[in-house]
């Protein structure tokens, strides 16, 4: 049985585990990188709730490829709200998303995409390149150039997102932020304090 099988989609699993993890050491930072729980509130609510630190759920790609790139019962509008729903809950959580790049979008639908997770106050995002991992899935339509990458970080820069990670090798698990984000979380908690 999958998490996503369960009446709840495996939010009381998630919460437990972070629960069981900030038991133990409650100094480490969590994040947890989360379906979309069918856009289920309640279930969005008790993993925010479960005292991580990042609650992180992927957008992917710009809202035209999303029927091309994503599970169908997937939605763009659907993530959007997932990642809302979760600073609705707990304003001070880290909220994060990642895109990747290189299906055939063009600048105006990536700025789009970027725009509508700035208007819900997402805190991070990355953004990398598509590397198809099958024969049966989509082409990769572009390999963006590492300038362009870059050139997507200082827009995310100034549009206002607290960390951006962009460039051919980053995914949404991307490493090189995490000191950042640690003391992202750090500053947030001292002022809930």
């Amino acid at each position: 049985m999958l998490l996503s099988d369960l009446l709840d989609g495996g939010s009381a699993h998630f919460a437990e585990t972070v629960k069981e993890i900030k038991m133990r050491k409650a100094s480490l930072l969590v994040e947890c990188l989360t379906p979309d729980f069918q856009g289920d509130i309640e279930a969005i609510k008790t993993v925010v709730l479960s005292g991580l630190d990042v609650f992180a759920h992927n957008i992917e790609t710009v809202e035209e490829y999303q029927k091309y790139v994503r599970d169908p019962r997937a939605k763009y509008h659907q993530s959007l709200e997932v990642l809302h729903q979760a600073k609705q809950v707990r304003p001070n959580v880290v909220t994060k998303t990642s895109l990747m790049l290189g299906f055939g979008e063009n600048d105006q639908q990536i700025k789009k995409t970027m725009e509508d997770l700035r208007a819900i106050e997402v805190d991070c995002l990355t953004l990398g390149q598509y590397m198809q991992p099958t024969k049966r899935h989509l082409k990769v339509v572009e390999y963006v150039t590492p300038q362009k990458f870059k050139y997507w970080e200082k827009i995310g820069e100034r549009m206002g997102f607290a960390y951006t990670a962009s460039g051919p090798l980053v995914r949404s698990s991307y490493r090189a932020g995490e000191f950042y984000v640690k003391n992202l979380v750090q500053k947030r908690r001292q002022r809930s304090i």
